[in-house]
């Protein structure tokens, strides 16, 4: 038979340890959130319906989304053992200057849209956390305003092709003027993806009264009541706009735009320049021959063409093929500090994040943005240690296997 006692105090007292009480929401919601899945259906919660899909959707079926988030979660990370990782440096480099980190905040549109603080949340906390941020054609901060609430952030400047070559110009000079270090083209827009949640949920800017947003405001005060009383909601870099995204894009973007422009280009901007949009192995040939910095190879989130190629399973094959001429990164699907890992284990240089962080925003503002850095940047830390990894530099093929 079992001996039963009863326990003294002495022993019963480390085992009732009350967990410290979290009085502030915010805090307690991202102190929970242990993830960036995590992080997503905290802003599921938060914010409209509209906005929320606007952020978390993609083209038509998206299928290309399902397919990039498919390949990072089906792919095998292969760690070697009895290597010395007490010391692990994450730092890596973006157009030969350090980051600390290896990863960068994408361009997003719309950002006050997901939560009132916006641009300027988003550049403080790359600017705290020792990365570049790129601040997008479609911001709804001004490039002024931007750079003032984050001086010493590396800041970049993401430019669409207007059919008013004159609009571009100026915008190129303006952040030339307020001290951003690069230009990120993006090419993939010469018509507007069919972005199907946006137009079943009537998405705007600014956001219109209806039937169905009246009933969602009842159920997300807070979100609406920092819509009404802050700064009105509008783009920084253009004028006032009150149809879909669909339709503002076919208006402003110029379809004709040729590898030839990027002549017309240079004249306006001799800092770094990097092109996001790269799909093909032989477009990144193409434009690293043309003189690009960086390449990004990227099907913008899957938002544009459904069934579009995989960046991630691009990587290889664009690193063989354009070797050191241009800097390689690559975007889409990527959710988790091993998703980052095995990028760059595959061969590319650095990795862009967009919808991890705009989940932490949406789920706690500025601070929910440090929260998406900590949980990759501690993700990534791990996985490296796990395969035996040190530095950035070591990762390699030997390190992941696609299936």
């Amino acid at each position: 038979m079992t001996k039963r006692q009863f326990p003294s105090w002495s022993e019963l007292r480390p085992l009732l340890r009350v967990k410290p009480v979290e009085w502030d929401p915010t805090e307690r919601r991202l102190r929970d959130a242990l993830t960036i899945a995590d992080l997503r259906s905290v802003a599921k919660r938060r914010t409209p319906r509209s906005v929320f899909d606007y952020t978390d959707g993609a083209a038509e079926a998206e299928i290309t989304l399902r397919r990039a988030r498919s390949l990072f979660h089906d792919l095998e990370l292969r760690p070697s053992i009895l290597q010395d990782v007490s010391s692990v440096d994450l730092t890596t480099d973006y157009l030969g200057k350090p980051s600390a980190a290896p990863f960068a905040f994408a361009p997003t549109g719309f950002t006050r849209m997901m939560h009132h603080e916006g641009e300027r949340a988003v550049a403080r906390v790359a600017q705290r956390r020792g990365i570049p941020y790129a601040l997008s054609t479609m911001g709804t901060t001004s490039i002024e305003d931007v750079a003032a609430a984050a001086p010493d952030a590396r800041k970049w400047f993401q430019l669409y092709v207007w059919r008013d070559r004159s609009a571009g110009e100026d915008l190129m000079a303006r952040a030339k003027a307020a001290g951003y270090e690069a230009l990120m083209l993006t090419v993939d827009v010469p018509v507007a993806g069919a972005r199907l949640r946006d137009t079943r949920n009537g998405f705007a800017i600014p956001p219109a009264l209806t039937v169905k947003t009246v009933l969602d405001a009842a159920t997300h005060p807070a979100w609406w009541m920092n819509l009404l009383t802050t700064e009105p909601l509008a783009f920084a870099s253009l004028s006032t706009w009150s149809g879909t995204v669909g339709d503002l894009l076919d208006k402003l973007f110029d379809p004709s735009m040729t590898i030839d422009d990027l002549e017309w280009l240079r004249a306006s901007w001799d800092g770094p320049l990097i092109i996001k949009g790269i799909q093909t192995v032989d477009d990144a040939r193409r434009v690293a021959a043309a003189g690009a910095d960086a390449i990004v190879l990227s099907n913008h989130g899957g938002r544009q063409l459904d069934r579009a190629p995989v960046p991630l399973r691009l990587v290889p094959d664009v690193r063989q093929a354009i070797g050191d001429s241009a800097e390689l990164w690559v975007d889409t699907g990527i959710m988790s500090g091993a998703d980052i890992v095995a990028a760059l284990a595959l061969g590319a240089d650095a990795t862009l994040v967009g919808r991890a962080y705009l989940y932490g925003l949406m789920a706690g503002g500025e601070r929910g943005v440090d929260r998406a850095v900590e949980i990759l940047t501690r993700e990534v830390r791990r996985t490296m240690a796990l395969l035996g990894v040190s530095r950035v530099g070591e990762l390699g093929p030997q390190h992941v296997r696609l299936p």
